[in-house]
């Protein structure tokens, strides 16, 4: 009686298996798997910006993911010095659990001209991921915290509301101030609507050696420190200094120009660094904490982005 009762709930299961685990069964046709929509907009239109043939948008369907990762291993493993281990190199997709429950900005451009008949066929070149701090409660924490110490830093501030950026990336050709743009006006959008108060996460500095970035991350550290009541410090085990530097033996003229574009762009919305660098050697590149609080944006990006 117990094994017909057993062999009863399996075979239920395996029925509900695709909507339990939002897999998709064995009948669903393979285009409909494609498109199979995974997340919804929470009540954000679907199309955030649009400039010229360049439209931003969150990711909705499992197509859509698999293009930012796809995205983000041509531009982390191929063209710059991150090393995919083998699972990933023959995915020729950059995933980790993270993708999961992370919601995905993409930048596409409609205009895109690819194969042999040279047709329109729409291509992402951008994508940031965005993990919401509920989100993260329900699920495995945050990517950044196996880097910095947030936990504490998101203690002492319990009424606030904090997003994790993540996974930023844009194609070459791309890589201009118009889709750096298109991808803020899709944060700030997700930011008001969701109510965020702090965004933070790892940006990244070329090369393994805080040696020799000792001119940028000094700069780092004696410029742009946060509050301590909003500092958060690298975790002890991978913790590298930033203070390389005296403050006045900088120029810091030569130290801000040197800084890769995503940190200076950080900065200049008003963004705070956090204590100490980690090293990734997996990714060929060494972190920086940003810290960046809605009050603290300069007024003038966040008229430009809007205030509706």
């Amino acid at each position: 009686m117990q094994a017909a009762v057993t062999a009863q709930l399996r075979k239920v299961f395996e029925t509900m298996r695709p909507i339990l685990l939002r897999q998709p069964s064995a009948d669903t046709p393979k285009k409909e798997r494609k498109t199979e929509v995974v997340r919804d907009t929470c009540g954000l239109p679907l199309i955030l910006g649009r400039v010229g043939s360049l439209e931003v948008r969150l990711a909705t369907t499992r197509k859509d993911i698999r293009k930012a990762q796809k995205l983000r291993y041509k531009v982390f493993y191929e063209e710059m010095s991150a090393v995919p281990p083998a699972y990933l190199r023959v995915l020729k997709r950059d995933k980790d659990a993270f993708d999961r429950v992370c919601d995905h900005l993409l930048v596409v451009d409609l205009d895109h001209v690819s194969g042999p008949l040279k047709l329109k066929r729409p291509k992402v070149v951008g994508t940031y991921r965005l993990l919401r701090q509920q989100t993260a409660g329900e699920n495995f924490g945050f990517y950044t915290a196996s880097e910095f110490d947030i936990d504490n830093l998101i203690a002492r501030h319990p009424e606030q509301h904090f997003l994790e950026l993540g996974r930023s990336c844009v194609l070459e050709p791309y890589r201009n101030k118009k889709t750096v743009e298109l991808l803020w006006q899709g944060i700030w959008a997700y930011v008001r609507h969701h109510k965020i108060d702090v965004m933070f996460g790892c940006a990244s500095l070329e090369g393994t050696s805080p040696d020799r970035l000792q001119s940028e991350l000094s700069f780092l550290h004696h410029f742009a420190k946060p509050e301590a009541e909003w500092n958060a410090r690298a975790v002890s085990s991978r913790y590298s200094e930033m203070n390389r530097m005296e403050k006045s033996a900088l120029d810091p003229k030569r130290a801000l120009v040197s800084l890769p574009p995503l940190v200076k762009g950080y900065l200049r919305l008003g963004a705070r660094i956090g204590e100490g660098a980690v090293v990734d050697h997996a990714f060929g590149t060494t972190d920086v904490l940003i810290i960046l609080r809605v009050v603290d944006i300069d007024p003038r990006y966040i008229a430009y982005y809007g205030t509706a």
